[in-house]
């Protein structure tokens, strides 16, 4: 019996919240074929997005965390080679009053917005001119489930924000090359590379996988290769830019 693309039906069917995401965790690929043979979605992702804007904007709602935002945003425009006066300074510092609002809006465009970007894209590139397509909601079902990494990464960034007073990313590969000069573009490289970043990928690979009957390993290549070529061209634009944090 020849199985039709996303709907094998594995022998461990993790149908719980908290099994699905306890299962990409530690079996991505059984519980991502359970979820595209059986598709839901929506209690996955309203868990995922409460926990994600809860925790950034508990935060955010503390001083630390608003002034762990504003050093955020004077190292980013300090990168892109923008310079941060006095009077700019003040802006940014008038600005974090806002900050629960802004950490909302950033859960949101980094969780169901991207979500839904991703899935289009997947079912756009994989599925279209297929011949056997595989449905929309299915792969929405799977990138859903495979953006687990990216909540916990979120979470792990509050709870880092708020005990460490800064907004530095503690995921990031590149606190591992601290004596790398910051205004390089091998640090800047390194910088915007993270490890629940690459999980993340990892695990979309997989699900992509599952759905299309694709090669796992090759996918997960070409995806982190796709991911490497952002971030350094990220760290070549700041790097031309001439900003120095």
């Amino acid at each position: 019996m020849t199985s039709e693309p996303g709907a094998a039906v594995p022998s461990i069917r993790p149908d719980g919240i908290l099994s699905r995401i306890a299962g990409v965790i530690r079996r991505p690929r059984v519980t991502l074929a359970a979820v595209a043979s059986l598709p839901g979605w929506m209690g996955m992702l309203v868990v995922l997005t409460m926990a994600t804007a809860g925790s950034r904007v508990a935060v955010m709602e503390t001083q630390v965390g608003r002034v762990a935002l504003v050093d955020e945003w004077e190292r980013t425009a300090l990168a892109f080679g923008q310079d941060v006066d006095d009077a700019r300074y003040a802006e940014l510092r008038r600005l974090s009053a806002y900050a629960p609002a802004y950490a909302l809006g950033a859960a949101l465009l980094n969780g169901p917005v991207l979500i839904l970007v991703v899935a289009a894209g997947v079912y756009m590139i994989f599925g279209l001119g297929a011949a056997r397509p595989v449905p929309f909601g299915r792969v929405w079902a799977v990138v859903v489930c495979a953006s687990v990494p990216l909540a916990l990464r979120q979470i792990v960034a509050a709870v880092t924000t708020y005990a460490g007073e800064s907004s530095a990313n503690a995921t990031s590969i590149g606190a591992w090359f601290s004596t790398l000069n910051e205004a390089s573009v091998a640090a800047r490289f390194v910088g915007a590379l993270d490890l629940f970043v690459i999980w993340w990928v990892v695990v979309l690979a997989i699900g992509v996988g599952v759905l299309y009957q694709r090669n796992e390993r090759r996918l997960a290549v070409t995806f982190l290769g796709a991911y490497a070529g952002v971030a350094l061209a990220l760290a070549g634009t700041m790097a031309a830019l001439g900003g120095t944090a």
